[in-house]
């Protein structure tokens, strides 16, 4: 007898191997995923409930001294189980009081994430300021990049005006558009929007609007659709929004961010901007946390670890960390010497639900991935 221990990663494609029917491989595949759910503010009759629902069918529930007795009326649990618990829950607190009901109708969200596609997002700043000099480009010398990018496996290119580094200052719509319009143009001259797609990396309604009439086809807003024109045109043109999430603004975002709890605040703005972006029209959505948009290293690397939290709205996550100062912080680095945190960053990232990487080295990126997904895969 020889035996070793198997990837819980694609527990499916293993059971699937073995011979096992699509069925059962499947119900064993659940019994494989330990989830670990945070629920705050919960009602300590709830928890109680909960607490022995989750014990009957092999779960459990973590929770604080004195629930049993009541001593505090709404407490934090955990709540662990496997997929499979999870789907038996979500039909057993139907029948509950305590706002478990609201609980159950949210429970498989956190389960039923839906696969993508791993894409790459080239980044071309057609600006003087950026924070990486190496990504700033102009007229030809921005299409003969962005050739290049597309060659080394973007399936994206991101064009921005004007930079978002901490600190930077807005210029009108007008300048930002002279900066952009000789690229847009050119992009759409020699036809290249039938290579790859195009993102305006802009919440400048006169920007955006003229970038999605030449056959850009996403909005990355860093604004998370703030403005409500942006939301107009989005829905006009049928694009895709990238609703990215900023504590602040680029000039101050960097001044003592503070939340309440992160991943709720940022999930509730997710949450909020999501029902506005439908109440539009809008049907495309990618979600990016905002690397280093209001977040001191300490958020960026809860938001690293917890990514995954954010596939339960059933969207794209789009992760951006491409040699940003967070890095330095760790690692005292020069922004040219950021790369290999970068691709770490970056690989992490996609092991936690991301789908879409920003970044300034695709070749590099494609490289790493496609080996990641070699070694996933086999």
């Amino acid at each position: 007898m020889n035996f070793y221990k198997l990837d819980k990663l694609n527990a499916l494609q293993a059971f699937q191997k073995l011979g096992s029917d699509e069925t059962g491989a499947k119900i064993m595949s659940d019994k494989t995923n330990i989830n670990l759910l945070y629920i705050k503010n919960i009602h300590v009759g709830a928890a109680n409930i909960l607490k022995q629902d989750a014990l009957s069918i092999g779960a459990d529930l973590a929770v604080p001294h004195g629930v049993i007795v009541a001593r505090e009326k709404y407490v934090d649990v955990i709540l662990i189980g496997t997929n499979k618990h999870f789907k038996l829950l979500s039909r057993k607190e139907l029948a509950q009081p305590f706002g478990l009901k609201e609980l159950a109708k949210h429970l498989k969200s956190f389960i039923n994430t839906k696969k993508y596609n791993t894409r790459i997002m080239g980044v071309i700043n057609a600006n003087d300021d950026s924070f990486y000099q190496n990504s700033r480009f102009e007229g030809s010398n921005a299409i003969s990049k962005i050739r290049q990018m597309i060659k080394d496996g973007a399936t994206i290119i991101d064009i921005g005006g004007v930079s978002s580094k901490p600190g930077s200052k807005t210029i009108s719509q007008k300048e930002e558009l002279q900066r952009v319009k000789p690229i847009i143009d050119q992009i759409k001259q020699e036809k290249l929007y039938k290579e790859v797609d195009f993102s305006i990396d802009s919440y400048s309604p006169k920007v955006v609007k003229y970038a999605l009439k030449n056959k850009f086809n996403i909005v990355n807003d860093i604004t998370g659709l703030e403005n409500d024109k942006i939301a107009k045109l989005v829905a006009k043109y049928n694009a895709t929004v990238v609703i990215m999430h900023m504590n602040g603004s680029p000039d101050t975002m960097q001044e003592n961010p503070i939340y309440n709890d992160l991943i709720i605040d940022i999930d509730n703005f997710f949450k909020n901007r999501i029902i506005k972006a439908k109440s539009f029209g809008i049907k495309k959505i990618i979600l990016d946390v905002g690397i280093g948009f209001g977040k001191t290293l300490e958020h960026n690397l809860i938001l690293l670890k917890n990514l995954e939290h954010f596939q339960h709205f059933g969207h794209e996550i789009l992760l951006g960390a491409s040699r940003k100062s967070m890095i330095d912080k760790i690692i005292p680095t020069k922004t040219e010497d950021r790369l290999p945190g970068t691709l770490s960053i970056h690989l992490n990232g996609l092991s936690k639900g991301a789908s879409i990487i920003r970044c300034h080295d695709v070749k590099e990126h494609n490289q790493a991935i496609k080996l990641q997904e070699a070694i996933n895969n086999i």
